[in-house]
């Protein structure tokens, strides 16, 4: 792999497919390579040609994270240092210690005061009352109610935390990221097992919207340093992981246009000068024809790179923006572009609706699909021997786990 000198370095913080999809948007646009700061030796990004990987179980402590980055900006003071989080925990550090970073750090985040609200899903809720933007039917609990409530809609509903890094600071062996729950008597179980565990945050207690993976939508929008939108790109989900902790995790994407939902949610972000990289988890409900948008994540999804794969390169957003301090367009995705993480064969057996198994089979058909995992230059040995055995796991986990 060939690299350029830049007068900036990527450093991101995390370790999954999130931190790897955004390090080679940054070598395919830059040819830099990125330093990345993650808790273990494992991942895709972990032997990668493209990637100085760092692994220390403390990196997401405060002290641990601020002497790291600050000591790596220091012995590199001749550079800007661009530092991308790629999970909510280490976004929340970054956005928590702005003021404390070294001056030649570029931190593209929110304060943490607003990140801290908009963490919280019932803040989202009420953004979302004010700017038209559709959401599920939804009850907030907290541990003080007890047994005495009721809800206003019926079994099966979803069950998953209003603050989900507090959540899994406090794991359990039933731990799961999302909750669906059949009957009352369950869900007042799996209350008691939450809270047994130590967290006290609010729990978010929803309507289940009817559909299997293919109604879901993604919306990935990047708001420059002024608090304008400049970039949106909605992706299709077809299928999604079922594994406990990976429920949700999105398998396949198809890139597709729908201007009329974006808008809506760009007049909410520039309300609130939002900055950076958002990124919204949507359903199509076929009940009343509406898509309810269910959180935002104050960062790029682990999924990213079907953005970049689209044509809106991640990477080069946050560079142009704060190293360069060049004006960008405002762009909205329209091309269909495939992304998937799971084998052909696997996305093919789960994605029932046959227009979408058509569509994927005419974008491989013209080259329009991408693995983020599996980079032409970056598939030596034993990042390869790795990232094979994870690829070929999901025939095994979609078999045990799918259940629609």
């Amino acid at each position: 792999m060939n690299f350029v000198d830049r007068d900036f370095i990527p450093v991101l913080l995390g370790g999954d497919i999130n931190t790897y999809s955004v390090a080679r948007a940054f070598y395919e646009r830059y040819q830099v390579k990125s330093y990345i700061f993650g808790k273990y030796a494992t991942g895709p990004s972990y032997q990668s040609k493209m990637i100085e990987y760092k692994a220390n179980p403390k990196i997401d402590t405060d002290d641990y994270f601020l002497r790291t980055v600050n000591s790596f900006a220091e012995q590199h003071a001749d550079k800007k240092i661009v530092l991308v989080g790629c999970g909510d925990s280490y976004v929340a550090l970054v956005s928590k210690h702005k003021g404390e970073l070294a001056g030649n750090i570029i931190a593209p985040y929110i304060d943490f005061d607003l990140m801290n609200r908009l963490q919280q899903k019932e803040t989202f809720y009420n953004l979302c009352e004010k700017h038209g933007v559709d959401y599920p039917g939804t009850f907030i609990y907290s541990r003080e109610i007890g047994r005495n409530f009721k809800l206003d809609f019926p079994f099966p509903v979803i069950l998953k935390p209003s603050d989900s890094i507090q959540y899994w600071e406090h794991p359990f062996e039933s731990q799961n990221k999302v909750y669906t729950i059949h009957s009352r008597e369950e869900l007042e179980k799996v209350l008691d097992d939450i809270y047994g565990a130590g967290y006290n945050g609010k729990m978010i207690i929803q309507d289940m919207i009817p559909g299997n993976d293919e109604y879901m939508r993604v919306l990935t929008s990047y708001s420059d340093h002024n608090g304008k939108v400049k970039m949106m790109c909605l992706g299709h989900v077809l299928l999604e992981e079922h594994t406990p902790h990976g429920l949700g995790n999105h398998a396949v994407i198809i890139t597709e246009p729908n201007k009329e939902l974006m808008m809506r949610v760009k007049e909410l972000l520039e309300e609130l000068h939002y900055v950076g990289f958002s990124n919204f988890d949507i359903k199509y409900d076929q009940r009343d024809g509406k898509f309810k948008f269910f959180e935002i994540n104050t960062r790029q999804g682990r999924s990213n790179y079907y953005v970049t794969g689209s044509g809106f390169n991640v990477a080069e957003y946050i560079v142009e923006d704060y190293v360069y301090g060049r004006e960008l367009p405002l762009r909205y995705a329209k091309d269909e572009h495939l992304w998937m993480v799971v084998p052909k064969a696997v996305a093919f057996k789960y994605v029932k609706d046959p227009k979408s198994r058509a569509k994927m089979k005419r974008l491989i058909r013209e080259k329009k699909v991408v693995n983020p995992s599996f980079m032409k230059g970056d598939l030596g040995m034993p990042r390869l021997a790795r990232m094979v055995k994870t690829h070929i796991s999901h025939f095994s986990k979609f078999k045990k786990y799918y259940k629609c």
